[in-house]
């Protein structure tokens, strides 16, 4: 992970890619269609070059990127594969962030081989590695974090100070890590800022569960949320919990470290608001 992103440098929703797509992202996207459909375009028995009509399932494809995806007349698509390969290579890495998503929604519903579940499986691997906020489920581009979500995320990290700053950053650091995510302890980190927010807001030290009765006290917050605030805290910290050795064969997806940074900058967020000095 870069120092601007470790030390809190770059936005929020440029570290989990949301309206956006940095040159890392769109080399990995480029090698996975290149790895599952342009190496499968062979020349034959052409003497010069490789030709779209020695591939039948490849001509097909472009005919259909050609005619229904830029709408260009047919006849301007040319039948050497150079040509059409350094066209549709410059487009990639020269259109907006959204037309990469729409190029590649588009292959996937114009999937040209037998591979397709491969294929989507390869660019969901790189969109989680890239820490992009979309993933391809049920042959779309869906959103998996928000503007939302980023702006809790944002906000906690930015209203805060000390401890709870620092927890937050953290799991923010291991939850995008490109080289190692390490989305147990992303979660850690998490409930560590409430746990450490929780104590400045009650003014003594202890657990989060230690403290919960006394946070309702202190900042009015609704039985409700307190018992959710509370459960949360269970499930991180009981036998079965994240911070258990036990469980450490256990899966944990971006989706799961993602849904606790939120959900606890969110009550960072709340907490903070009901309790002005305990930034």
């Amino acid at each position: 992970m870069r120092f601007s992103e470790r030390s809190g440098f770059r936005p929020v929703r440029d570290v989990i890619q949301i309206g956006s797509i940095d040159e890392e992202l769109k080399n990995g996207l480029w090698s996975v269609l290149k790895i599952h459909i342009w190496d499968n375009v062979h020349g034959t028995h052409h003497r010069h070059g490789v030709h779209l009509s020695d591939n039948e399932e490849i001509e097909t494809f472009c005919g259909r990127l050609w005619f229904n995806y830029y709408k260009k007349p047919l006849d301007t698509l040319g039948d050497d594969w150079g040509t059409v390969h350094s066209f549709l290579r410059h487009y990639f890495f020269e259109c907006e962030w959204f037309e990469v998503y729409d190029f590649i929604e588009f292959t996937v519903e114009n999937y040209p081989y037998r591979d397709k579940d491969a294929f989507i499986s390869g660019c969901n691997i790189i969109l989680e590695r890239e820490c992009s906020a979309y993933r391809i489920i049920n042959g779309l581009i869906a959103g998996i974090t928000d503007e939302a979500e980023v702006e809790a995320i944002e906000q906690s990290i930015n209203g805060s100070q000390g401890p709870v700053r620092t927890h937050l950053q953290l799991a923010l650091q291991k939850l995008s890590s490109r080289e190692k995510p390490d989305y147990r302890n992303s979660i850690k980190e998490s409930i560590s800022a409430i746990e450490s927010l929780a104590a400045i807001a009650v003014g003594e030290k202890g657990t989060l569960g230690q403290l919960t009765k006394k946070l309702e006290e202190k900042t009015g917050l609704h039985p409700a949320l307190v018992k959710a605030l509370s459960n949360l805290y269970g499930y991180t910290s009981d036998e079965d919990g994240i911070r258990h050795a036990i469980l450490e064969s256990k899966e944990l997806s971006f989706e799961d470290a993602k849904f606790f940074l939120v959900i606890c900058s969110a009550f960072a967020n709340l907490i903070t608001a009901k309790i002005p000095d305990s930034k």
